[in-house]
């Protein structure tokens, strides 16, 4: 009888060892199943494959670190089966992979060597981080899009604008985005109300299905993040994020996506504090084509911030600020300095017309008002300018060779004191770890 059974034990594991030899399949794998008790204070290793399963949660008090090299794979699903890796409030992520070593969120089935065209979208949920920096609603405390509602965990937002969640630095973030339900998508990566004391730095997010980076609220700053191919805006700020960020990149696939970036203050209460207002130097935006509809940049709900010595082609509009006669809006928000466009380069936008790459929409506000916005293009350094780099198709080659300097200098510690205009001069700083320059999209010196 003993033997019989190791016998019909062996045809099991001959049976699915037959059935796997089409798909790719990871060679060991530690599968990690959602449950209340969350991941735990624990270390991911990269001997190891791990593959999440439904929505993972690192819980209040708990910790994960992830050495570097460690691969993390999600299984697929929609709706109730979405998987994803979501740190509460209270608890944090240290992920720290190096430029030889990223550390790698993606789908199950992609076995790094091209099983997963890179513009695939919504195969996964994605990794969301969430903190108690300040929000800019009732009760400083919202529920993260993208999870169940009824879901405690889900909250976030609070009273401590240097809260740290943890550690984030060389990690690419793959074909996320699943929809669990009513257009309640993932984003590559959401923060939501996290603090200053949170490191993020060389971050790439490649084809989710909606946003590269949601900001909700918070402090963070982010230095060296690159987002491609989504389905939605790059970057989406809203609930009064007052972070920073520099080196930047955004490309668009052709004819696909909406904004760069999205801009939005309280959903419920317009002129809530703090205001939405982040401040953005050197950023390159490739967007998607003079073709399809759509801005660059879009300031809604008496949104302001900043963006300066940044470089953008390729899109059919410009930058547009909401102005509504009755209530707060961006409009107001520029007039009284909170919304700063300073020493950007403009080229295939607006059809390299200046007077119409800066715009207002909602109701009209009287000429002079028009006039002054149209005027604020050349008095505060902004160029209709080629800086003659490749950005149609890829290969694309980012360094501009027409010498565009940076005429403002940052007056903050966080901001690197470079001379030029955009995120990439002296130094290819995706080269190596990420999907774009490994695939050979991105093509520098």
């Amino acid at each position: 009888m003993k033997s019989k059974s190791i016998f019909l034990l062996l045809l099991y594991f001959l049976f699915l060892s037959s059935c796997r030899k089409s798909n790719y399949e990871v060679p060991y794998e530690e599968v990690i199943i959602y449950n209340g008790a969350g991941t735990g204070t624990v270390t991911w290793t990269s001997d190891q494959d791990y593959v999440l399963e439904g929505l993972v949660f690192v819980n209040e008090g708990q910790t994960l670190t992830i050495e570097p090299g460690t691969v993390i794979r999600a299984k697929t699903g929609q709706a109730e089966n979405a998987s994803a890796l979501i740190v509460a409030r209270g608890g944090k992520i240290i992920a720290q992979g190096t430029a030889t070593n990223p550390i790698i969120f993606t789908v199950e089935g992609d076995n790094l060597k091209g099983s997963i065209p890179i513009e695939s979208q919504g195969l996964w949920g994605g990794l969301i981080l969430l903190g108690n920096a300040p929000l800019n609603v009732s009760g400083n405390e919202a529920i993260i899009e993208g999870i169940p509602i009824n879901e405690p965990r889900g909250l976030y937002g609070g009273d401590d604008p240097d809260d740290n969640s943890g550690i984030l630095q060389y990690v690419s973030i793959r074909h996320g985005g699943t929809n669990i339900g009513e257009g309640n998508e993932i984003n590559g990566l959401t923060l939501g109300g996290v603090g200053s004391g949170t490191t993020i730095d060389h971050i790439e997010v490649i084809s989710n299905a909606d946003d590269g980076i949601e900001f909700f609220g918070g402090t963070v700053n982010c230095k060296y993040i690159a987002v491609a191919y989504c389905g939605d805006d790059a970057f989406d700020f809203d609930m009064g994020y007052q972070g920073k960020g520099q080196y930047w990149l955004a490309i668009q696939g052709e004819n696909q996506g909406n904004l760069v970036a999205e801009l939005d203050g309280s959903p419920s209460h317009p002129s809530a504090k703090p205001y939405t207002m982040p401040q953005i130097y050197n950023l390159t935006a490739l967007g998607h084509g003079t073709s399809k509809a759509g801005e660059l940049i879009s300031f809604r709900t008496n949104a302001a911030g900043s963006f300066i010595n940044s470089i953008f082609v390729n899109q059919e509009n410009g930058i547009e600020l909401e102005y509504n006669k009755e209530t707060s809006n961006s409009l107001e928000q520029w007039q009284r300095g909170n919304i700063k466009l300073e020493g950007n380069t403009f080229f295939n936008i607006a059809n390299n017309e200046a007077q119409h790459i800066f715009k207002i929409t909602g109701d009209e506000p009287e000429t002079s008002v028009q006039n002054e916005w149209q005027n604020y293009f050349e008095s505060a350094s902004n160029l209709v300018a080629n800086p003659n780099f490749i950005a149609l198709d890829p290969p694309y080659n980012l360094y501009p060779t027409s010498e565009l300097s940076s005429p403002v200098i940052p007056g903050d510690d966080f901001f690197d004191q470079v001379d030029y205009r955009g995120a990439f001069k002296n130094q290819n700083w995706l080269l190596g770890w990420s999907l774009l320059s490994r695939e050979g999209i991105i093509d520098m010196p």
